[in-house]
């Protein structure tokens, strides 16, 4: 069973993230939104399908995760991945949420770092 397909996102705390949001459009030229910035480009070997890798700066004391980053994981076929973790002792942190564009969950590793799961949908 394939599990992580590839980086989803880099999440990461900062003081203020509209400022942080701003900088790094002004001195690195990102093409920011209200999440941040969206990197798209294509899968292999099919390079007809579109990806997506997300970046996005959070408020430094966020509880969205519990350092001072967080890793977003592309996988394949999150219900059947959460339910081989779970028979691995994999702590999952929260119930499976679907949005118009994927699923989400997240999972602790083994020193307690908070990952996020993303299946895409329709990117």
């Amino acid at each position: 069973m394939k599990k992580v397909t590839g980086i989803g996102g880099v999440f990461f705390k900062c003081k203020d993230p509209k400022a942080t949001t701003e900088w790094y459009q002004k001195h690195l030229g990102l093409e920011t939104n209200p999440y941040g910035a969206t990197f798209e480009w294509y899968e292999s070997p099919d390079s007809t399908t579109k990806a997506q890798t997300q970046w996005t700066p959070f408020a430094e004391d966020s509880k969205y995760f519990n350092k001072d980053f967080m890793i977003n994981y592309r996988v394949e076929n999150l219900e059947a991945l959460v339910e081989e973790l779970l028979k691995e002792g994999v702590t999952i942190v929260d119930k499976i949420e679907t949005y118009d564009y994927g699923k989400f969950v997240h999972i602790l590793d083994e020193e307690g770092n908070k990952i996020q799961l993303w299946e895409p949908i329709g990117c």
